[in-house]
């Protein structure tokens, strides 16, 4: 999966920046994880110091990370923000302000009406995609999984969050992209967002609590191809002991799938990575080694 690994490579620009497709432009999200993953692979530390002042670049005074200046509202780029700073003492003036801008913000909530066809508690707060807008699964995930890797894993805001989180899986299993019920119908459970709980939820509360999403997640892996649902699901599998026996063949073969598919953009590209270096999840990132001679005897098995 070397091959993986150089396509990444050459998404970066001369400014730091990561190209968020082949023909695209830079972007603060696909920067942001190229970062996370190269700095794993022990990439050329000063490219990835450009690509750290890139994120800081996109800063605002208040410590978000938005997609671009001219829409400050979308700040989902700020968690991952906070992950790709972490390892860097020279970033760590932007890490906190990021961390402070997560623990003061939050999706638009409000107390459940009795007459709501929708399921889920809305009054549990989490964090949005986007400035103003209500709550989701994956969006809170990350939010959780960035303040658990910089030590925020006891703060009462992560603690809100898991019960968020738990409160919008599905009876029989799983997670969608945030909703339970609408008009006494549940919807059906997503392995992306499925996967991104799981790897949130990991270390937070017991195994039964999250036994059914699992059960879900490990049936369904059997039938993914594409690299966000690959990429999540093995993260939250990985986060629970659960990998399956198949994990890098499957990574390998989803890699094969652009052929068809056209090609994947960064981030896509990253979250096929990501479970390499997060053999125990998410949760786990800050303190995962992937030494340079781990990486290429994994990448070389591939």
């Amino acid at each position: 999966m070397e091959i993986l690994l150089n396509e990444l490579r050459t998404r970066i620009r001369p400014n730091g920046g990561f190209l968020f497709t082949t023909q695209g432009e830079d972007r603060p999200d696909a920067t942001a994880w190229g970062t996370i993953i190269l700095s794993h692979f022990k990439h050329d530390a000063q490219v990835l110091q450009r690509s750290r002042d890139y994120l800081t670049s996109f800063q605002m005074p208040d410590g978000r990370v938005s997609l671009s200046p001219d829409h400050p509202e979308s700040f989902w780029p700020t968690p991952i923000s906070i992950l790709a700073w972490e390892t860097s003492k020279s970033h760590h003036v932007s890490r906190e302000k990021a961390i402070q801008f997560l623990l003061n913000s939050s999706g638009e909530h409000w107390i459940k009406n009795p007459e709501t066809p929708l399921g889920h508690d809305p009054s549990l707060k989490g964090w949005p995609w986007i400035g103003h807008t209500h709550s989701w699964v994956e969006s809170t995930a990350m939010a959780m999984t960035a303040l658990h890797n910089v030590g925020f894993s006891d703060h009462p805001r992560l603690k809100e969050a898991t019960s968020m989180i738990l409160d919008r899986q599905l009876s029989h299993g799983g997670w969608n992209y945030g909703n339970t019920m609408v008009f006494e119908q549940e919807l059906k459970p997503s392995p992306e967002d499925t996967g991104a709980a799981l790897s949130a939820l990991a270390g937070r509360i017991s195994r039964i609590h999250i036994s059914k999403s699992l059960e879900f997640l490990q049936t369904e892996f059997t039938r993914l191809r594409t690299p966000i649902a690959v990429g999540w699901s093995l993260l939250g599998l990985n986060a629970w002991n659960e990998t399956p026996p198949d994990a890098t063949t499957r990574i390998h073969d989803t890699w094969k799938h652009r052929e068809r598919f056209g090609g994947y953009d960064t981030p896509s590209l990253c979250l096929l990575l990501a479970p390499l270096i997060a053999p125990h999840g998410l949760n786990n990132l800050i303190n995962a080694e992937v030494s340079s001679q781990t990486s290429t005897a994994t990448l070389a098995s591939m």
